[in-house]
């Protein structure tokens, strides 16, 4: 997502990781002003509070130039002005949040524009056609598009095969392949042929597109609030009506406590204070910063190059505690590489390898590929001019499983033990019983045996070994440190499962020989044990499987039917993003968790350093609780309200960055997390509102201490 990341480059300020610029803090200023509309408001009961707050101590700030509303005029303006204040930085964190969207957006945006495209009247290059705009297809429509030509719609290649540039999307400059039928069928709309041509047939309607899809998730326009966010939202909620009920009995028992202590001198609380001491308690920090958390979790994923159909899936994926990895692709690299020439007795290694070559040499696969080029580097072998040789090649086939040339009176076959048995006993030969063990042998230490034969004679095997990818044990091994098991799915037989790459990857457990049923199955009978599942999947074959599993990472390479069962879109295809996908969710709900855990800390300090200092007067005795010796209850407000304010602008790039995530034992998280945001927010409080109090006394000319 190169195009993405760049969106928000040009003037950068000092924002570290944040990538923020002028012109996001600038449309952020002016967001925040334009959320402080009372419809806007209202979907944020604590922050609204905040909000009506500002506006009657602004009203009783005009009344005090008329009439003693309690509080100096002064000190009234201050309140409300720090108010405002709290109530902007609230909508300021959502703005910078929601403003890093609209970024990757607009980027987004120029890649999605309407072209003409030619709507054929049967899936045939030849076929009469009609030309349309790409906004009037319609699904079922079949299209063809040329080189240099911008897919109009996403859809299903039925014919053709092309290289498609998908930069504008991923973010990758090279092309990939698309073609007809297989797992690499699927096309998104605003991509391009680079050459060749496809005849495409659509999928979607006008509108619903992937990329129109993408666009408002990252926007932010489609973004649901998540079943977590709504239980914490309906806690704060509830707190902040106990206080407000608490608060709202502030006046009468300050009166009543005047009434039956004559002597104090002392005056009611004012409505200004009220209002002040329930912004302090309300759990106004977490309130005005629950919305970016969400948001800035979203573009976390997005700038993953991962596309969350849901907020609720990346939710999902932080309380993931069993991932499903297919094995070719994802731990090992997926194309098999020759390692060994293992020669029967009375044949020379070089005589296997000059053998293998020649068979080879027409084979694009990458199997065929690294048998060349094992040949080459142990022999120096060098391709031959096989025209010279009037060399006939003969091109692998499901249906006789080898492969192989013919040179004159040489017919050379390479494939499978079993159909190379067939082939050399069809000829009269004899398939020797070395052969058979060195087949065993290979298959028992988890590789793929191929073997060579020469007309009627064998010569030998070759050790096609699945290569696993650097460092995945590793990375299965952090995710067993927080409790995640591994499973890895092949289709492979169980010996080369169990026997080597399960071993050499570090999976806790394996699934041979797997099917779709038995895919499905599998994530049934975890949820059902309590599990909550992650899969990857990129084909038809998978979907059935991904729509059942709780986070479901489709590879935007794949089926439109892997992708529409899919919860998230992983646009760089790589299978192995479900791990960094694990770590984003968790470091989500450690964010909100934390800053939660924080604010309530923040919330129970305040409590007990501004109470003593604001009703001392009416209350003597609780004097003894002003172990602060903060100047007065008007200092003590100030103090606490400017902190209130000034502690969500410091907890912005936090909100945004996320909490540092580290692979430990849940128990050992929660411990690390309880002692800085728990007890950090206990001690912060008092230590700045001490100082801020200590810094008005002396503007005032009050003792300090």
């Amino acid at each position: 997502m190169k195009e993405i990341k760049q969106a928000a480059a040009g003037d950068k300020i000092n924002a570290g990781k944040l990538g923020i610029d002028k012109g996001m803090m600038l449309d952020a200023t002016v967001q925040s002003l334009a959320k402080l509309n009372p419809k806007i408001q209202v979907k944020n009961p604590v922050m609204f509070i905040v909000y009506m707050g500002a506006i009657i101590t602004t009203i009783l700030w005009f009344l005090s130039f008329w009439w003693n509303v309690g509080g100096g005029t002064w000190y009234i303006f201050a309140i409300s002005i720090i108010l405002w204040l709290t109530s902007l930085f609230g909508n300021f964190a959502e703005a910078i949040a929601e403003g890093r969207g609209r970024a990757q957006a607009e980027s987004l945006k120029k890649a999605r524009r309407d072209v003409i495209a030619r709507k054929l009247k049967t899936a045939d290059y030849e076929s009469e056609y009609v030309e349309i705009k790409s906004v009037e297809l319609k699904p079922g429509d079949i299209v063809l598009v040329k080189a240099s030509e911008q897919i109009p719609m996403d859809g299903e290649v039925i014919i053709g095969v092309a290289s498609v540039d998908e930069s504008a999307i991923t973010g990758e400059s090279a092309p990939v392949i698309r073609e007809s039928g297989g797992d690499r069928s699927a096309v998104t709309g605003g991509t391009t042929v680079t050459s060749d041509w496809l005849i495409i047939r659509v999928t979607v309607e006008a509108g619903k597109s992937f990329l129109d899809k993408m666009i408002a998730m990252v926007e932010g326009a489609s973004r649901k609030k998540t079943p977590n966010e709504i239980a914490l939202q309906i806690l704060l909620i509830t707190l902040t009506i106990i206080f407000l009920a608490v608060s709202a009995c502030l006046l009468p028992y300050s009166k009543f406590a005047i009434i039956i202590n004559p002597g104090t001198n002392a005056e009611p609380v004012s409505i200004t204070n009220i209002i002040a001491l329930l912004v302090c308690l309300a759990p106004t920090t977490i309130g005005a910063l629950l919305s970016s958390i969400g948001i800035a979790g979203m573009a976390r994923l997005n700038k993953a190059n991962v596309l969350a159909m849901s907020g609720r899936a990346i939710e999902a994926a932080g309380d993931v505690d069993v991932l499903l990895l297919d094995k070719t692709g994802t731990i090992t690299l997926g194309n098999r590489q020759a390692s060994e020439f293992i020669p029967l007795s009375g044949i020379s290694e070089r005589d296997l390898a000059e053998a293998a070559q020649l068979s080879s040499i027409a084979d694009e696969t990458a199997e065929g590929r690294s048998i060349v080029v094992l040949a080459k580097n142990k022999f120096a072998l060098r391709s031959r001019e096989l025209a010279k040789l009037n060399a006939r090649f003969i091109a692998f086939s499901a249906k006789t499983r080898m492969s192989g040339v013919d040179i004159g009176q040489e017919h050379i076959r390479k494939g499978s033990a079993d159909a190379i048995q067939n082939y050399v006993e069809s000829q009269g030969g004899i398939y020797p019983e070395e052969c058979r063990t060195a087949v065993e042998r290979v298959a028992g230490a988890g590789g793929t045996p191929l073997v060579v034969a020469r007309n009627d004679k064998v010569l030998g095997v070759i050790y096609l070994k699945d290569i696993v990818k650097e460092g995945v044990k590793e990375k299965f091994s952090d995710l067993r440190k927080i409790g995640i098991k591994t499973i890895m799915i092949t289709g492979d037989n169980p010996v080369t499962a169990a026997g080597a790459i399960a071993a050499e990857a570090g999976v806790d457990d394996f699934v041979a020989e797997a099917t779709p049923e038995t895919k499905l199955a599998l994530i049934k009978k975890m949820q059902q044990e309590g599990h909550l599942v992650a899969m990857t999947g990129d084909g038809t074959n998978d979907a059935p499987a991904l729509a059942q599993a709780d986070v479901a990472v489709a590879m935007n390479s794949g089926t439109q039917a892997a992708k529409e069962a899919g919860n998230m879109v992983d646009l760089d295809s790589s299978p192995t993003k479900l791990i960094e996908v694990v770590r984003i969710g968790k470091q989500l709900l450690m964010t909100r968790g934390a800053l939660t855990t924080f604010s309530i800390a923040n919330d129970v300090a305040k409590y007990f350093a501004i109470i003593p200092a604001l009703f001392a007067a009416i209350y003597p005795n609780l004097d003894v609780l002003n172990f602060m010796r903060l100047g007065n209850a008007m200092t003590a407000m100030l103090s606490a309200i400017i902190y209130n304010a000034l502690i969500i602008v410091a907890l912005i790039p936090l909100s945004l960055r996320g909490v540092k995530y580290k692979e430990q034992p849940a128990g050992k998280m929660l411990k690390n997390n309880l002692l800085i945001y728990g007890l950090g927010g206990i001690i912060a409080p008092f230590i700045f509102i001490k100082l801020f109090d200590m810094i008005l006394c002396a503007c005032f000319g009050l003792p300090v201490w």
